[in-house]
Order: structure tokens, then C-alpha cells, then sequence
């Protein structure tokens, strides 16, 4: 039986509802625009905050954007044209558009006047930040999936449970209605930090994770805005998001599911009266615990978890957690105490698997609340292994680490900084279970280079103090020596990487000594270990024999890997040029470089800025014309650690052309860049010549700023 059948089948019920309830929203925003129009006027300016696509889903689906409540009055127009009344599947799914539309402009008209509508616990509008934030984790599958929980759960229990489940398996979570009550009274943490997203009460709070799918499509798919097709494909094919839809539903909670059905998102419900089932779209399940399986099922998602055996969760959910000091057991603080983690590559004869060794006391021998030192040392041997990796594994504890429940971990080498939770202290955790983290991840992610593994812990102060000075501190040295040495010249190869195709199809990264991932989180020994890991994996290698120009970076080789990896969609990239040919942005990236034609030099900004550039545009407007796996002559994405690179914009001048940074960016990089200005053209504190908002925000008074100061760009051959 076809679905559209399906949907008819026992009379007109479902059509019904879905019509009903799409007409009741209507009737609701048509009110609330007129209402908002006699008092503010037809030109009131509408927009979400921090996203640069005003209402980014009417955008998505009409590709036009509103400025005004008279523009969004003509736009409830052309929503009403999607309101098509025929028993047919079409015109369900249309009116469910019709409907999660409505709820946006009902959302919007919250937000009049830089109102903040929404206060703790509540989110609201997810800015565009989030939203690239987001696309690492789901390319890796460290969020596998989006869950959207709607309702409210047959008792708090069930309701902390089943969103309890989802967080252990790290599927990020959001909430609508009374379920956000009923995990509050339960006393469960919640927060984005968490995993744990509680939208709003209304339910056309509901919009605001569409608005993350559809600005998904936007930002990393490439997808037309206008072109509805490729929309729900891509939503379809490419977010793993589905709805959980706790009884009793109304009409109006039907029309937004029929809005989540076209978009690909299957809703599992315990629903039983006046509903029908729809194979893999419209689900009931009756029983609350098994929500959670039924839609992974539905929605193809496939969990992998670490089986780690502590006495506490272990989840990539926990990731973002912040261990207040009034809820710490002990704290170990590489900035008061000689801390340090470190990998040591040894015989196979030298390590005896899966031991482990603490030397000085346990955590619970350490005083409540006290700071205290830790160092631990993870000894490995494989016939595959390589001390380049060393650094990519010990990289990797500070994820291991966080995804403890209760533990957070910042910094790295002999700057770390753990905290240990006084719940999971009770719990149980001890000294053996940091050691089991530690082991398990390097075992499991590692397994094709690793056979054997062992773990020493020593939070003894003097044998603390001796291993940092003896063996840490010379064994980084040693690599950071290695690591200068590395450069695009010195290499045999370069590396692909194609982690983001799951989300930009046509985006290919070229990852050299030189020029990390633009994500700024697959260096070239990452690209180079996932090789050697998995060697028909995201990271293939690109030779590098036949150049075509230097100072450009532009090789045969690379031209026909782009070329194979993005299936024909990319024919010529350049290494060293943002003005030809420059590599692609898949969304994701750390910072996003753009020519300043005044100053004849470029601005660069970062994610975490949200204030306006000299160029009119904030990080968002600038994201949306640089992503989606295409390339914008003039601007390009790339990480953080780039900017202090010889092979920045080498074809260009280099880092001579940067005129303008956010002030905390350029703090952030100020050292690494003040020492290649210094080491390519002699310029002691170069970044004392870059601008900031502090300095100025609009060309004019940049240039003024600049000619001040004698900056180099200004006298270098034009760039366009």
C-alpha cells in the first residue's frame, strides 16, 4: 500500500488533523503579525539574532529573506499558498511546512526590539555559530544524531530516562513543552553544554531545531535557498534528526510532525487514539522505553559505544560539562603543580597490556576541594606504531577524558587541569578508572598501530616534579623541534581529508605541514595517523611530484585528488592563494579571511565573534557566501593555527595583508604570528599594526589606523 493510501486509509482522519492543525497556526500568526504591525508599523524591522539569514527557514524554502513585519505579512501570503486542502500526501507534507513556517514567524515576532524572549532554562534561537559548531561532531559521529522530544512524558521518571539514554549515546537533545518541567523537577542538568537543549514551552518553540536542519543545508550542503527539493533531500539524506511525541497530540502537534515527516525526520509516538501509522515516518510505540531503540531504528543511526568499565557514564554528551568549584572533589592544576600527560612509544617487550600503575596517593587520600598534581604516562608498542603519533594520541585525552561524567579536562602537555565532581568521586571514581579511559580509547581507536598498552598514574609530588623535568618536558621538546622541522617542503606527501562530505558533498581539504584542516582540528600527523589507521578511509595521500607554480601551491597532484574526491565538482585548487583558485570551505572552519579593498589587505575573523567587520558583514554574512564546499575568490576558511603560517596567503604577500582581527583572536595568535613577521620580513610586533573592534569596525577609520601606524599592506601591488 502506498503511503499516500496509507494516509487515507480509515477515512480522512490524519488529513484532517494535519489540516486543522496547520489552519489553527495559521489563524494564530495571522493575528499575532497584525497585531504586531498596529502596534510597532509595517516597517519594524524582524530578524532572528546572530544568523545571517533574518528567518533562515521561509529563507531556506522561498529564498527570500524579510527585513520588516510588512515583508512578513506578504510572506504569510506565500505560506498560505502552500495550503493546499486535497487528500494527498503532498498536500499533508505541504500544509506541515505550511505549519512549522507559521511557527517561525510566530517565534520571530518574539524578538521585536532586541528582545531576549527566552531565559534559562529556555534557549530559543540557536545562533549560526552553534550551528558550525555542530558539523565536526556530526561529520565524526560524536553526535550521531538529534533527538527532538516533544510533550510531556508519562511520569518525570520516564521522561529523565529516555533523555538520559539519548545523552549516554551522545545524540544531541532538545526539548519542547512540559518534558523541560518535568526534567527540571527531577533535578537533571541540562544546558548545549550537555547535549540537553530545552527550546521552549510552546510548541512552536519546535521550529527552532528545524531552523538547525534547514540552515545545515545552507551552510555545509551548498543547497539553493528556493530550491524546496534539494532542501528536503539534503535534510532528509543528511541530519539524522528525528521526533519523540508523547500522548495525548493535538492537531496542531500533528501538522508540525507531518512539517517533520517532509523534512525526513520520522516521529515516534505512544499515541494511539485518531492516529495511523505511516511506515518508517509516522511510528507508534506505545511503550516510552522503547522510544529510544524504535528511533534509531527508524532513522538508520548506528551508535558506537566505548564499553569502558567505571563506575560513572562515558559519553561524548559530557564533553562540555563545567565542574563548578563548589561541587569539586579535587582539582589537578598543571598551572599551580607539576602536572603532565604523555605517550611513549616503547618495545613490545617493555609493556605488559592493560597494567596499571599508580604511584602516590589515590583521590580518595586527597583532601576535599584541595589542588593537587597528576601525571600520567601511557606507554604503547605496535609493529605499526609511530612516535609521530605520540602527540595525535595525547591530543585525544582531552576528549577522552571529558566524555567522563563528572570530569573536566583543559589544556594539554604540562598544562592540564582536571577536575574530578564530587558525585562522581562518590560514585567511585578512582585513579584505576582514569587509567581504564585511558586505556580503552587508545586500544579501541587505535588498535590498527597500538597491540599493547599500559598505564602509569603517579600523583606523588617529587616524582611528579621529577618525570615533568626528566622525561616530559625533554620528550616535547624533542617533538616541537620535529614539528618545526616539518614543513610543506620537507614532506614526501600531503594528505585529503574528506570528514566533511557528510555534510558538504563537494568539499575536499588539503592538510600539509603547513596548512592544517580548515576546521583547525586534522593537523597533517592526524591526516597522516588516520591514514595509516584506516588507509581507505576520509584521509587519503596526494602525492606531490608534478608543480605547476610554487609560489601559488598549485600541483597536478592535488588537481586530480580534488578532482576525484569531490567527484567532479572541483577541478583546480591553489595551497598558498585566497585570489585563485583558493580551497573550498565546508562550513565548519575556525576563522573565515576576506579582502578589504580599501586598505588593500585582508580581515580575518572568527567564529566567536559575533560584532560587524570593516567589510559590512559579520562572521555569519561572510560564512554564508564561503561554505558549502565552493570556492569565493577573495575569502576562505581555514583554522586558527594557520594564520601563523609562512604559507598564509604566500601568493599574496602573507601575513603582511592582515589588517584587521577580533581583538580576542588576535590576542589569542599574537605570539605565532609576532614571530613569523619577525623571521620573514624583520617587522618586530606585528600585531600591534593589526586593527580591532576596539580600533574600528568601518574602512575608513581602519585605513586611517593603518597609514598611522605604516602598515606594509598599504604600500604592497594591489591585490585585485
Amino acid at each position: 500500500m502506498s503511503q499516500n493510501k496509507f494516509w487515507r486509509y480509515n477515512t480522512v482522519t490524519l488529513f484532517d488533523r494535519v489540516f486543522s492543525g496547520n489552519d489553527a497556526v495559521y489563524g494564530l500568526t495571522e493575528a499575532a503579525i497584525d497585531n504586531a504591525i498596529a502596534q510597532y508599523g509595517a516597517d519594524q524591522a524582524v530578524s532572528f539574532p546572530h544568523t545571517a539569514y533574518s528567518l533562515p527557514c521561509y529563507y531556506a524554502v522561498t529564498g527570500t529573506k524579510v527585513a520588516n513585519l510588512g515583508e512578513l505579512k506578504e510572506a504569510l501570503g506565500v505560506v498560505k499558498t502552500l495550503m493546499t486542502r486535497e487528500q494527498k500526501l503532498n498536500d499533508a507534507f505541504m500544509s506541515g511546512v505550511a505549519t512549522a513556517l507559521c511557527a517561525e514567524f510566530i517565534e520571530v515576532l518574539k524578538y521585536i526590539n532586541g528582545a531576549e524572549p527566552y531565559a534559562e532554562p529556555y534557549y530559543g534561537h540557536l545562533a549560526d555559530a552553534i550551528i558550525r559548531e555542530l558539523g565536526v561532531p556530526l561529520v565524526t559521529g560524536d553526535i550521531p544524531g538529534v533527538a527532538v522530544i516533544l510533550g510531556k512524558a508519562p511520569s518525570n521518571e520516564e521522561a529523565v530516562e529516555l533523555v538520559k539514554s539519548y545523552q549516554a549515546q551522545g545524540i544531541l537533545v532538545t526539548l519542547v513543552g512540559d518534558v523541560i518541567d518535568q526534567c527540571v523537577e527531577a533535578g537533571l542538568n541540562m544546558g548545549y553544554a550537555l547535549r540537553i537543549v530545552p527550546l521552549g514551552k510552546d510548541v512552536t518553540s519546535v521550529i527552532h531545531v528545524v531552523s538547525v536542519a534547514l540552515r545545515a543545508a545552507l551552510i555545509f550542503g551548498n543547497v539553493t535557498p528556493g530550491d524546496a527539493g534539494a532542501l528536503m533531500k539534503y535534510t532528509m539524506d543528511r541530519v539524522p534528526a528525528f521526533v519523540n511525541a508523547f500522548k495525548p497530540l493535538d492537531d496542531v502537534v500533528v501538522a508540525c510532525g507531518a512539517g517533520a515527516i517532509a523534512l525526513g525526520f520520522p516521529v515516534v509516538t505512544n499515541e494511539t487514539e485518531n492516529i495511523f501509522r505511516v511506515p518508517k515516518s509516522l511510528i507508534v510505540q506505545e511503550d516510552v522505553s522503547k522510544f529510544n531503540a524504535t528511533s534509531l531504528e527508524a532513522r538508520d543511526i548506528k551508535i558506537k559505544i566505548t564499553k569502558i568499565d567505571i563506575p560513572v557514564s562515558f559519553a561524548s554528551a559530557f564533553e562540555g560539562e563545567i565542574i563548578r568549584r563548589g561541587d569539586m572533589q579535587v582539582e589537578f592544576d598543571g598551572s599551580r603543580k607539576d602536572c603532565f600527560e604523555l605517550v611513549c612509544t616503547k618495545d613490545a617487550s617493555e609493556v605488559e597490556d592493560h597494567k596499571f600503575t599508580l604511584i602516590g596517593p589515590d583521590f580518595d587520600q586527597m583532601e576535599v576541594g584541595s589542588k593537587q598534581q597528576i601525571a600520567y604516562i601511557v606507554d604503547v608498542a605496535g609493529k605499526n606504531m609511530q612516535s609521530d603519533f605520540e602527540p595525535v594520541f595525547e591530543r585525544k585525552f582531552h576528549s577522552y577524558v571529558n566524555c567522563v561524567e563528572g570530569v573536566m579536562h583543559t589544556g594539554q602537555r604540562d598544562m592540564i587541569r582536571i577536575r574530578i565532581s564530587k558525585s562522581t568521586f562518590e560514585a567511585g571514581f578512582r585513579a584505576k578508572d582514569l587509567a581504564e579511559v585511558l586505556y580503552a580509547n587508545i586500544k579501541n581507536e587505535f588498535d590498527a598501530v597500538v597491540d599493547k598498552c599500559a598505564v602509569t598514574i603517579v600523583t606523588d609530588e617529587a616524582e611528579c616534579t621529577r618525570l615533568r623535568h626528566e622525561l616530559a618536558i625533554p620528550a616535547y621538546d624533542r617533538r616541537d623541534e620535529r614539528l618545526t622541522s616539518l614543513t610543506d617542503e620537507s614532506v614526501p606527501v600531503y594528505y585529503s581529508c574528506i570528514m566533511c562530505q557528510a555534510f558538504s558533498p563537494s568539499h575536499v581539504c588539503v592538510v600539509t605541514p603547513e596548512r592544517l584542516g580548515l576546521c583547525g582540528a586534522v593537523s597533517w600527523l592526524d591526516a597522516k595517523a588516520t591514514n595509516e589507521l584506516d588507509p581507505q578511509g576520509p584521509c587519503q595521500v596526494i602525492t606531490k611530484e608534478r608543480v605547476i607554480d610554487e609560489n601559488l601551491g598549485r600541483y597536478e597532484d592535488v588537481d586530480e585528488a580534488v578532482a576525484k574526491f569531490s567527484q567532479g565538482a572541483l577541478e583546480h585548487v591553489t595551497l598558498y592563494s585566497i585570489m585563485e583558485d583558493p580551497m573550498t570551505s565546508c562550513g565548519c572552519f575556525e576563522c573565515i579571511c576576506g579582502i578589504e579593498p580599501f586598505s588593500n589587505g585582508v580581515i580575518i575573523t572568527n567564529r566567536e565573534y559575533t560584532g560587524m567587520t570593516p567589510l559590512g558583514m559579520t562572521f555569519g554574512e561572510l560564512a554564508s557566501m564561503t561554505g558549502g564546499g565552493v570556492q569565493t575568490p577573495g575569502f576562505m576558511g581555514h583554522g586558527k593555527h594557520f594564520i601563523s603560517s609562512k604559507k598564509f596567503m604566500k601568493a599574496e604577500g602573507g601575513i603582511e595583508r592582515i589588517v584587521w582581527m577580533p581583538k580576542e583572536l588576535k590576542e589569542q595568535v599574537a605570539e605565532r604570528v609576532n614571530k613569523t613577521a619577525q623571521e620573514l620580513y624583520g617587522i618586530e610586533n606585528f600585531c600591534d599594526m593589526i586593527g580591532d573592534e576596539t580600533i574600528a569596525t568601518d574602512p575608513e577609520a581602519l585605513l586611517e589606523f593603518l597609514t598611522e601606524k605604516g602598515h606594509p599592506a598599504l604600500g604592497m601591488d594591489p591585490m585585485m
